[in-house]
């Protein structure tokens, strides 16, 4: 555990190292962009898709749906919290 913490450390610290020249150039910001987005949807899709080692479809689901819904329509960001909490609690008292 220890090495974990010494290497994400390190690495974190390596880059403060890396040139500004590097960093501002477009690809660099195009790249970093497209990544974000990419893990941070497969982070999602896990989170909400994957109960141990299968896939599921349950509550998180509706929930996911209804979030997306309410971004969709620019709703503020507690607005999309609490629309997907009622989402979810309405789909298990469905469901129970």
């Amino acid at each position: 555990v220890l090495g974990a913490c010494a290497i994400a450390y390190l690495t974190k610290l390596s880059g403060f190292l890396v040139p500004d020249s590097l960093l501002e150039r477009p690809w660099v910001t195009t790249v970093s962009a497209g990544m974000t987005v990419g893990l941070l949807t497969s982070l999602v899709t896990v989170n909400t898709l994957v109960s141990g080692t299968s896939l599921v479809l349950d509550a998180r689901v509706a929930a996911l749906a209804a979030a997306a819904l309410a971004l969709w329509l620019r709703a503020a960001y507690i607005v999309v919290v609490l629309v997907g909490a009622l989402a979810a609690a309405a789909v298990r008292f469905a469901v129970h």
